[in-house]
Formats: structure tokens, C-alpha cells, sequence
């Protein structure tokens, strides 16, 4: 009699089984909405955002406000126009942020 060879060895994977490499878990970067103070630098805006929060103390609705220097490539913000900047990284001394939109002019 004789003997059926048996077969050990896996098949190769399906196209759809294929591992794929897994995708970076980077958290979502921030982003501020604010009026452009100055843009007389090449490639850059300085820009002011205002934040409403409780006083820790009183209690009292108060505003802090925060300038962010920002890389504008274009160079598309003028003083006064409205934007929103996104956190990057940092490009220069003072420069973490870039400009994502110009929203108001």
C-alpha cells in the first residue's frame, strides 16, 4: 500500500490577509483661531489669541490673552485679519505654530 504524503506546510496568505504596517497613533495637533498683530517679518506673523476662563479665586468670566509666533510661507496674513494656526514643530526660536487659514480679512 501506498502512503499519501501529508501536507504541514501553511498556505500563503490571502492579498486581503497581508500585514499592514501600523498606522502612527499621533494625537491630533492643536489648533488656536486669532487676529494677526504684525506681519513686517518675511515668513512670519505674531498673533494673538483670547481665551475666556473662570478666575481660579472669584470665579469671574476673564480673558487671557496670548501672542504665538507663526511661519506664514505665503506670506497671505496681513495685520488685523483673522487666522487659525496649528501647533508644529519648532522651526525657530520663538516659532511653533504655522498658518493653517486665513479666515477673515
Amino acid at each position: 500500500m501506498a502512503e499519501q504524503p501529508t501536507s504541514t506546510a501553511t498556505p500563503p496568505p490571502l492579498p486581503n490577509e497581508v500585514q499592514q504596517p501600523a498606522k502612527s497613533a499621533r494625537a491630533s495637533r492643536k489648533t488656536r483661531v486669532g487676529e494677526v498683530l504684525r506681519d513686517s517679518r518675511n515668513k512670519t506673523i505674531v498673533v494673538r489669541t483670547v481665551t475666556r476662563v473662570p478666575h481660579a479665586k472669584f470665579g469671574k468670566i476673564v480673558k487671557q490673552q496670548k501672542k504665538f509666533y507663526a511661519h506664514d510661507e505665503e506670506n497671505k496674513a496681513k495685520a488685523g485679519d483673522t487666522v487659525r494656526i496649528m501647533e508644529t514643530r519648532p522651526l525657530s526660536k520663538l516659532k511653533r505654530w504655522r498658518l493653517v487659514e486665513v479666515l477673515q480679512k
